[in-house]
């Protein structure tokens, strides 16, 4: 059962303990790095003049090297080629210290190699070594029967499905239904437009193309994409649907609600094996007791950090437990989401600052008093009042600005770390829920009067009266503009 009160650094930690089966497409994939500073006289085609090679695993070999490196043990079950690709792939599992043992190496299969020509940071071309067909009979034998073996030791499953034949014929079908009386959960990266290959598996996870190929509905907005989601999981009998969305972030399509996760802002420089990094820290978070928006929050974080890695990347417990606390998605958390990362900010030994307001129009005075805030603790959260809470409070015609735009103003400045939106008359239960060691409001307050003065002092922590700039407020900057007419 998930745990509500899971902070990032509890579950993160989980991942050490927990087991993946993985079980698909395994392939490599071959970067091959070089300069072009001319045209072939031959044809109009760039010359590359070879500089280095990279090989990685790919395809299902990508979500097991994401799960070693985020801190889990994997188990990777496959059928692969009795080739010299074949061979390298094992002498990188030998490399990350990943067992092996219980991929099957055939005569009757090829493993499949991706090879992608880079000059200056960009794909020239790419050229795929394959043979795309289903397993032969007694591979299909051989790996059903590991897979069951293993299926025991395992806290949760994902099948990678690259289109190269191991799940194809009824196999995935197969070790869904082996997962199910086994009561194990189940994640599919999909791959086709024939989704019910998969029914019965917890979730799937396609990105937005492939969900709006699979359905022939828009997957444009929230909405369309929801509505996709929705349709996609009864269709298939789906516990639930993980959206990718690219640079939006991902959506989490549930029987009874949909969550949006925005996208981590980074600068992107590769994006392959990105959803092999998405489904490894989704399946360890929903295995470590992660509730689904919690568990979508790592993923997206995780993905946010590789795509700003060249290559077929992945990332580690630290540099996404750093990534997660940051706390600067660019975007407003809903309240579990602040108030998880107000446990692991504290988990870390952190000082967590609280403040409140409309901030309807963003003014000096605003500027200062949150700089003020920050100077006393190590993060600082801010809690907005939505527009209908803001319109109950100052009257109709207020907020100016409306809650999207005035949290996205907030968290564009370096003093604020998180911004949650709250609906109530007051923030006392935000503040009850994330109980920071400081409370801050302006001096025009006294301490008395500070909404939830009294819970942070009797748990220790202190509230501060944060001077305030003479002249600078919002009913002076609407009175001014109203002098002008």
């Amino acid at each position: 059962m998930p745990d509500a009160g899971l902070s990032y650094h509890a579950a993160i930690s989980k991942f050490s303990t927990l087991t993946v089966l993985v079980a698909g497409d395994f392939m490599l994939d071959r970067f091959v790095h070089g300069k072009v500073n001319r045209v072939s006289p031959e044809a109009p085609i760039p010359v590359l003049s070879h500089g280095r090679d990279d090989v990685m695993l790919g395809g299902a070999g990508n979500v097991v090297a994401n799960v070693a490196a985020l801190g889990g043990r994997a188990i990777p079950v496959a059928v692969i080629g009795a080739d010299e690709a074949g061979a390298q792939l094992r002498r990188l599992f030998d490399a990350r210290r990943i067992d092996h043992g219980r991929i099957i190496s055939s005569v009757s299969r090829s493993t499949t190699r991706k090879t992608r020509f880079v000059a200056q940071q960009q794909q020239l071309l790419r050229f795929d070594e394959e043979v795309v067909a289903p397993l032969a009979s007694r591979d299909r034998q051989a790996m059903v029967a590991t897979f069951t073996a293993e299926l025991g030791r395992a806290d949760i499953v994902v099948l990678s499905d690259y289109g190269k034949g191991a799940l194809w014929n009824g196999v995935a079908a197969e070790l869904i239904a082996l997962c199910r009386a086994a009561g194990r959960p189940v994640l599919v990266d999909p791959k086709g437009t024939d989704y019910r290959v998969y029914r019965g598996a917890t979730a799937v996870t396609p990105n937005r193309k492939e969900l709006g190929e699979a359905t022939g509905l828009p997957t444009g907005s929230d909405a369309e994409v929801e509505a996709a989601g929705r349709l996609l999981r009864q269709s298939c009998d789906l516990d639930f649907v993980l959206a990718t969305r690219s640079e939006e972030g991902m959506s989490v399509v549930e029987a009874a609600r949909t969550l949006h996760l925005p996208t981590k802002a980074r600068e992107v420089f590769d994006v392959s094996g990105a959803g092999d990094t998405v489904i490894a820290a989704f399946a360890l978070a929903l295995a470590a007791g992660c509730e689904m928006g919690m568990a979508a929050e790592i993923a997206n974080a995780a993905a946010g950090i590789v795509v700003g890695k060249r290559g077929t990347a992945q990332t580690d417990p630290d540099e996404l437990l750093d990534s997660l606390s940051a706390g600067r998605s660019g975007s407003s958390f809903d309240r579990d989401g602040v108030v998880r990362l107000a446990a692991a900010w504290k988990a870390e030994g952190l000082r967590v600052g609280f403040t409140n307001g409309c901030f309807d129009i963003l003014h000096v005075g605003h500027i200062a008093q949150l700089e003020d805030a920050r100077s006393r603790c190590d993060r600082l959260i801010v809690g907005l009042n939505t527009d209908a809470s803001v319109r109950r409070n100052k009257g109709e015609g207020r907020p100016i600005n409306i809650e999207t735009d005035r949290a996205r103003l907030l968290m564009a400045l370096k003093a604020v770390d998180a911004v949650v939106l709250f609906d109530e008359e007051t923030p006392i239960e935000l503040i009850r829920a994330i109980s920071p060691d400081l409370l801050v409001k302006g001096a025009d307050y006294t301490i008395d009067q500070v909404v939830g003065a009294d819970f942070v002092l009797a748990n220790g922590g202190k509230v501060h009266l944060s001077p305030i700039v003479a002249g600078r407020s919002t009913t002076a900057t609407l009175g001014k503009i109203a002098s002008l007419g």
